[in-house]
């Protein structure tokens, strides 16, 4: 499952038929026991209430078997049950038990007195057989008995047993007690593993999260899941890993800035301290070399504070609404003699109906220019191919090559700063007079506008950058 939710709602839908199941199981049988002690009982006390009013209407216990046999209490008690007189004397009994046998004392223990409305007892009944028939003049020592758990003491002074109804409520009782207690036990053996499934990556990320605020922060989770746990556990492994790639660049860009820096430095101590010690003649071409480095210099600096600025959002902006198609022509007549020198070809495909785009143009045209001299520079034969396109409310700007293409590992990297395709020291994507900022600028200047930046290429197949821009609102 990919939902938490989906999973929470079937993780509690799974415990709630667990406990029903388990509560059915033991309730089940137990209750089916229950209510068939519960009738045993009540249909006992019904047959010693019919033996009670026979003797108290007829006077003795003579004629009580018929009425018995007519009665609605079930066969199994008729057949089961001995009645006896107040002398212990059988006076109903099955086959092994003659009519009129005395019953040793020690088988009162097990029947139920039967007494009239004054308390006198006329009778005894007892519900469970008593194995082989005794004799008239069998001694008291006889034994062969057997219990029933529904019977009640008959001495008298023995305490008088609950009615049916409420020993059957009261075990019932009991039984739901003891299934509920089972229930919620297993509801939390359940309920843990839940938790414990639910916790475990919350709590790795815990530990990871405190791993980086401690410095350490090349840090990785396991992503146990597809759920939103597992996307959170994936995002957190994207940033560790970005916040990583960010510290290795940033000490990248500080060595590529020192490189960047002490090149035009060291060329500029080195005319100067030839000049002051007079072992070099100041010539013009000396000076233009000179000049060429300070332009560098101030170029990286300008680069390097339009960045910050765009960091920091307060990069200035003239926007105005300008049409697609002029911008890509302006940008287009500033290559022509250059593309004219290498015998590459320039087109500019918009249509005329396109919308205007609100952006600062000059802006936009050094964005514009930075692509077209990254074309420029790796495309040997061919044209190069400004476009623009509308696609919903935006306007695609495109410019197209037919140069050496990028290879498809470096094309994630392509706008980072001072980010280099080759060992060597040479700026990817840059004029050789460059800060090596180039496209970095480019996305924070679109990205300034709220538009995007994206490239595609293919190594031999030429390269195609994209910047999405949205359409200027009409008022």
């Amino acid at each position: 499952m990919r939902s938490l939710a989906l999973k929470l709602t079937f993780a509690f839908f799974l415990i709630g038929i667990t406990g029903v199941a388990i509560f059915t199981l033991l309730m089940g049988p137990r209750t089916r026991i229950e209510f068939d002690q519960y009738l045993s009982a009540r249909d006992q006390t019904v047959l010693v209430g019919i033996l009670r009013d026979y003797y108290m209407t007829n006077g003795s216990w003579h004629g009580v078997s018929q009425t018995l046999a007519s009665s609605s209490i079930p066969s199994t008690y008729n057949r089961s049950a001995i009645v006896l007189d107040a002398n212990h004397r059988a006076v109903i009994g099955p086959q092994n038990l003659l009519a009129g046998t005395a019953v040793p004392d020690s088988f009162l223990n097990n029947t139920t007195p039967i007494t009239t409305t004054s308390g006198a007892v006329i009778g005894y009944v007892l519900f469970t057989p008593i194995g082989p028939q005794p004799h008239a003049n069998a001694p008291s020592s006889d034994t062969g008995t057997s219990q029933t758990s529904t019977g009640t003491a008959g001495q008298p002074g023995n305490p008088p047993s609950p009615p049916p109804e409420t020993a059957f409520f009261d075990r019932l009782t009991s039984a739901a007690i003891i299934s509920g207690g089972a229930t919620i036990l297993v509801a939390l053996i359940l309920g843990g593993i839940l938790a414990r499934t639910l916790t475990r990556p919350l709590a790795e990320l815990t530990l990871a999260t405190k791993a980086m605020a401690t410095g350490k922060l090349d840090q990785r989770v396991k992503v146990r899941s597809r759920d939103e746990i597992g996307t959170l556990a994936t995002s957190f492994n994207q940033m560790s890993a970005d916040v990583a790639r960010g510290i290795t660049l940033r000490k990248q860009m500080t060595a590529d800035l020192a490189h960047d820096l002490r090149t035009p430095l060291t060329i500029l101590r080195g005319y100067t301290e030839g000049l002051s010690e007079q072992r070099l003649q100041g010539t013009p071409a000396l000076y233009n070399i000179m000049h060429d480095e300070v332009k560098h210099l101030q170029r990286l600096v300008e680069d390097l504070r339009t960045l910050s600025l765009a960091d920091a959002r307060e990069l200035p902006l003239n926007k105005r609404a300008i049409d697609p198609r002029a911008l890509l022509e302006q940008t287009g007549l500033a290559f022509i003699v250059q593309l004219e020198d290498r015998s590459l070809g320039l087109r500019v495909e918009a249509p005329e109906s396109l919308p205007s785009i609100l952006v600062d143009t000059d802006r936009m045209i050094q964005v514009l220019n930075n692509l077209v001299a990254n074309a420029l520079r790796y495309t040997t034969r061919g044209e190069i191919v400004l476009s623009a396109q509308q696609e919903g409310q935006q306007v695609l700007l495109q410019v197209s090559d037919t140069g050496a293409g990028i290879n498809p590992e470096h094309i994630p990297f392509i706008f980072d700063r001072f980010y280099r395709a080759d060992p060597s020291r040479q700026r990817t994507g840059e004029s050789e007079d460059s800060s090596g900022l180039g496209l970095a600028i480019a996305k924070a200047i679109v990205e300034a506008h709220d538009g995007a930046i994206s490239v595609e290429s293919s190594p031999e197949h030429g390269t195609t950058f994209t910047i999405r821009l949205p359409v200027a609102v009409s008022l």
